[in-house]
């Protein structure tokens, strides 16, 4: 088997399986990478002895992060196991890297009105959502325009995180601005419409179902790219949603524009979201279904980063130092 051979037959098994487009990419990029790493040689001819030392590699060598080494891990599983059909045996040092357990950085709310500050128009819009919907990066950037309902508040999440749906309040602040990008949409579908263009990729078998739906409306992306991309299979100018590093690059500039000294990225503004909801008095359970946590202690880590010092334990420090300011006080007087 050549290699081309061997990468459509891992896209083809990753597709049967329902991995998403993100999930294929890395799988099909570590495959090439192993494949790279023993000299072009088969997978085939190649065992779990060369998976330990592809893995000791990248953790020694390129020094990669636990969940990356997990990631090469689990895509080389699947390649032996679903493409090639030769599970790998048991073998010591071919065990998934234990990952450090990070507190997630989160934002004061005076913090993220100053990065919001700093941004305007469509990248304005794409920050407010995620710091208050708690929408990942690329669920936003996914966000349809009939999963955005105006009049009941919610929002949609389609295929989130492990395929799973589910709904989140929508900011009545960002009403008027959400109906004029929408009006924006429905002018720019308009104009692409005439010339030939403005279809849509739409999921599974959308496209033989209703074939007009790749032109409606409601299947349109609340934020498309600014230039559309020729499909060739279709034979069709498609609209592609906005590329996450647009949002990625406009905040890293705000948050240094706003002069702040923590790491700020996207998914910042989601962790600031449930600390801050928690700090509300919200429930845990209606923050987890919010963020779309299938367990709850994966919530439970925002109880770690309320504003309340040490898990609300006072510092002795501080007594000491009132103690000190009235006793000097007494003096005084």
């Amino acid at each position: 088997m050549s290699a081309p051979k061997l990468l459509k037959q891992a896209r083809d098994r990753a597709a049967v399986r329902r991995y998403s487009p993100r999930t294929i990419a890395a799988y099909l990029h570590w495959i090439k990478r192993y494949v790279r790493y023993h000299g072009l040689q088969h997978p085939s001819a190649l065992g779990a002895t060369h998976v330990r030392e592809f893995l000791t590699w990248l953790a020694l060598e390129q020094g990669v992060a636990a969940s990356t080494q997990n990631q090469a891990m689990a895509a080389l599983q699947f390649l032996y196991r679903d493409v090639l059909e030769q599970p790998l045996l048991p073998l010591a040092g071919v065990a998934p890297a234990r990952a450090p357990r990070r507190l997630p950085n989160v934002l004061s709310v005076e913090a993220v009105q100053q990065v919001l500050r700093c941004l305007s128009g469509t990248t304005w819009l794409m920050a407010s959502l995620l710091y208050g919907t708690g929408m990942r990066l690329m669920e936003c950037c996914q966000l349809r325009v009939k999963d955005i309902d105006l009049d009941r508040f919610e929002v949609r999440v389609r295929a989130g995180k492990g395929g799973r749906d589910r709904v989140t309040m929508l900011p009545h602040s960002l009403v008027d601005p959400l109906r004029d990008q929408i009006r924006r949409c429905r002018v720019l579908l308009a104009r692409r419409a005439s010339r030939g263009g403005g279809y849509v990729q739409l999921p599974h078998a959308m496209a033989n179902k209703v074939p007009s739906a790749s032109r409606h409306l409601s299947w349109c992306w609340v934020f498309p790219a600014a230039r559309e991309c020729w499909f060739e299979p279709s034979r069709q100018r498609r609209t592609h949603h906005v590329h996450p590093t647009v949002l990625q690059r406009a905040v890293a500039t705000a948050a240094r524009d706003a002069g702040l000294t923590q790491r700020v990225g996207c998914h910042t503004f989601r962790h600031s979201f449930a600390t801050h909801l928690l700090e509300a008095g919200y429930d845990i359970r209606t923050v987890q279904e919010l963020l779309g946590h299938k367990d709850v202690s994966t919530t439970m880590i925002y109880t770690h980063v309320l504003n309340r010092g040490g898990r609300g334990v006072r510092s002795p420090l501080d007594a000491m130092a009132v103690s000190v300011s009235a006793a000097a006080t007494a003096r005084r007087s």
